[in-house]
């Protein structure tokens, strides 16, 4: 589950603190204010377990199995009636194209840098 019993404890404190605070102004006898401040705190405690069932329900998130995925990408292959193979990237080609665009970008920052010091140059 998601939290611990601390959750449920401050949200039966809460109740408690709300219920007692806003019935304490009225015509009430204090033993009756108190009583129905535990019984709501009480409810609240039991409330909270549903409310962290609920978020945890919310924020699972399933493991995938590698396997299956790897078992999914070669039927695919196989699958292929052209005979061609459709090639998966891997993690070496997305390197490949960084360092490329790397490259590309430090000719361009080279280039500008000369064109401006031409600039200043000539000036």
């Amino acid at each position: 589950m998601f939290g611990s019993i601390f959750y449920n404890l401050w949200g039966a404190l809460i109740a408690f603190s709300i219920y007692f605070f806003s019935t304490f102004q009225k015509p009430f006898t204090p033993l009756r204010i108190l009583i129905s401040s535990f019984i709501v705190a009480t409810i609240a405690f039991f409330v909270m377990f549903i409310v962290r069932f609920l978020i945890a329900y919310i924020l699972f998130t399933p493991e995938v199995d590698e396997e299956a995925v790897e078992g999914e990408l070669e039927e695919k292959e196989l699958d292929s009636t052209e005979g061609v193979n459709h090639e998966v990237p891997t993690a070496n080609s997305t390197v490949e194209f960084q360092d490329e665009n790397t490259e590309e970008i430090a000719q361009v920052v080279r280039t500008m840098m000369n064109r401006e010091e031409d600039q200043q140059v000539n000036a």
